[in-house]
């Protein structure tokens, strides 16, 4: 019955802030409608200066290819590499191609014809993917180039591709489910954590630490809206990502709503932590802006977690977010069943123990 009361007042706090409701509606629309198009993991439009010292009409063709990709803009077409660095150096190029004199020439009598690829690795992304997109092109163009001559490869093997769970390599199918995961531990690890520390601010708490509310539902009371606002915000983030982007899960939608119960369960006893042991509304912000910048950039949303050192890699394992995120890229597209998704289920109820725990014995209420 004082959970019933304790959970009135706390719907009646909420509705009765006017900014409020609306930024938890609207930030995971704009999140889940902008971000997907902006941290864009393709690589588009890259800069490219082509040397073209042979100027014959394979060269041409060649150029052609290129430029008929949506990944390459050609900037110019300077008459010497010297020109082509300079264009570089004004941050006017990203990649120079260079194609050599005898080029068409070499390729006919059955030498080799080299080509010079250069990138400028100031943005060490662009500059490694690009040449990697431009490289690819460039094989494509000499196999194009062996068939019309009927030169046949000196190996005989027969290279053939096979895109698994994603055939057509869309980033937003392996984007789209980790900024949901992300969602729910905004909501329901920060707003927790700011609303129990704006109760320490204002002096409403010294009231609940006299009453003979126990500690355990008083926290409860204080969790049950978020958590249910967080699990709105995920179907929205659903029905959005079904619309806008034709994605849905490939696997049970009820695994997911599962493993997000226990996820925002763990989430909200580490922003109880920080709110136990904060004063005012701006610490906590702080503090949890802290841990929240680094679980997001620890938990594969933009760097895969392979490609991290040895050392991060060992520091990812104690992220509860590492483990949302692998859970809904695995429901999402590979269609994982409870028994692919034990290591991860059980790594969460570990910090569902350790941090609940760690909230509950932390917060002192004075009786």
């Amino acid at each position: 019955m004082i959970l019933k009361y304790l959970l009135e007042k706390e719907f009646k706090q909420l509705m009765r802030n006017a900014f409020l409701p609306r930024l938890i509606l609207i930030f995971p629309c704009m999140i889940m409608l902008l971000m997907p198009w902006a941290m864009t993991l393709e690589i588009k439009n890259v800069s490219l200066c082509v040397v073209d010292n042979d100027r014959t009409i394979s060269s041409r063709r060649l150029i052609d290819k290129v430029t008929a990709s949506d990944y390459f803009r050609l900037i110019s077409l300077p008459h010497s590499y010297q020109e082509a660095i300079e264009e570089i150096d004004r941050g006017n190029a990203n990649i120079i191609m260079e194609i050599p004199a005898n080029f068409e020439s070499d390729y006919v009598n059955g030498s080799t014809a080299q080509i010079l690829i250069a990138a400028n690795a100031v943005d060490g992304m662009k500059g490694s993917i690009g040449s990697s997109y431009l490289s690819d092109i460039v094989r494509n163009f000499a196999s194009e180039i062996k068939v019309g001559k009927s030169i046949a490869p000196s190996i005989g093997i027969k290279e053939s591709t096979l895109n698994l769970f994603n055939p057509n390599l869309n980033y937003k199918v392996f984007m789209i489910p980790a900024l949901m995961a992300m969602l729910l531990t905004l909501i329901c690890g920060f707003l927790p954590t700011l609303n129990i520390v704006g109760e320490k601010e204002v002096g409403t708490i010294e009231q609940i630490n006299v009453s003979p509310i126990n500690k355990f539902t008083f926290i409860l009371a204080k969790l049950l809206p978020y958590w249910l606002i967080g699990f709105i915000v995920l179907t929205i983030c659903f029905i959005i990502a079904w619309i806008f982007y034709d994605i849905t899960p490939v696997g049970n939608l009820g695994i997911i709503y599962l493993f997000s119960l226990i996820f925002v369960v763990a989430m909200s006893g580490m922003g109880l932590v920080i709110s136990n042991n904060s004063a005012t509304i701006q610490q906590a912000m702080f503090v949890m802006w802290f841990f929240m910048l680094i679980l997001i950039l620890m938990s594969g949303l933009f760097t895969p977690i392979s490609s991290m050192p040895k050392w991060a890699q060992v520091i990812t394992y104690f992220n509860p977010l590492r483990y949302q995120m692998q859970m809904m890229r695995m429901v999402y597209l590979k269609g994982s069943g409870l028994l692919d998704l034990l290591p991860q289920l059980f790594a969460l109820l570990i910090f569902v123990v350790v941090l609940n725990s760690w909230a509950v014995i932390s917060y002192r209420k004075q009786s």
